[in-house]
């Protein structure tokens, strides 16, 4: 995070400090010298690049955004920002695409609802991988869905469903970049199943970021590996 030690995941959340802000906040994870960031100190420069991008692209095709978005240099190998690539490379694909008159505004508010939920480092310790609300985020503000709806809350739990399910098979260890990809191909699938709407299927994919996993990529285990 700020030295380059390994992370120490806590079994109970402690009082920690911010390095860059000072923000004092519960937390479940540092390094060992005590060091922490803030969520919104750890996410600032990544999203600026993340939300410049889907609200400029023209692509219908929300795998080659979140491909663009990835390889953004900045942005860590693991971590939260990849819940804010999924949601906005699909809205994006989708606002292109035209079927719904989605714009930037709409965008912006699956960013926000995602914020709420997708928090760095915790999908080992809730088992919840910041995606899977980032996907039903942008289900639900297509369909309308609240507390109270019918068919629009149904379809965004399916596709919370569905995309928990595509992440948990990828799983072992936990890999971002391949999370992204599978979640998107899940979305992609229900989301003509459920409202019609039909973007492109996710190309052949040679990941370049296999060498970069701080806990050992799952290689041919993988299907986004180069060669598998």
């Amino acid at each position: 995070m700020v030295c380059g030690l390994h992370l120490e995941y806590l079994n109970e959340a402690r009082d920690v400090t911010c390095s860059y802000c000072g923000k004092i906040e519960q937390g479940h994870i540092r390094c060992p010298q005590d060091h922490y960031i803030c969520e919104a100190c750890h996410n600032q420069d990544a999203m600026k690049i993340i939300e410049e991008t889907a609200f400029n692209t023209k692509s219908v095709n929300p795998f080659e955004i979140a491909e663009l978005m990835m390889c953004y240099p900045k942005l860590p190998m693991l971590g939260c920002q990849h819940a804010y690539i999924a949601g906005g490379a699909l809205m994006a694909a989708i606002k292109n695409e035209g079927t719904k008159p989605i714009k930037d505004k709409e965008i912006r508010e699956v960013l926000r609802r995602t914020e709420k939920q997708a928090h760095g480092g915790y999908c080992g310790l809730s088992g919840v991988c910041g995606i899977v609300p980032a996907i039903g985020a942008c289900f639900a503000v297509l369909t309308g869905s609240k507390c109270g709806k019918d068919k629009e809350q149904r379809i965004a739990m399916e596709a919370v469903t569905r995309t928990a399910q595509a992440i948990t098979d990828l799983t072992g260890p936990s890999c971002c970049k391949a999370y992204v990809r599978t979640s998107l191909n899940a979305a992609v699938n229900y989301l003509k199943e459920s409202t019609g709407i039909e973007l492109p299927p996710a190309g052949l994919v040679d990941c370049k970021f296999s060498s970069s996993h701080p806990h050992g990529c799952r290689r041919g285990k993988c299907p986004y590996f180069a060669g598998s």
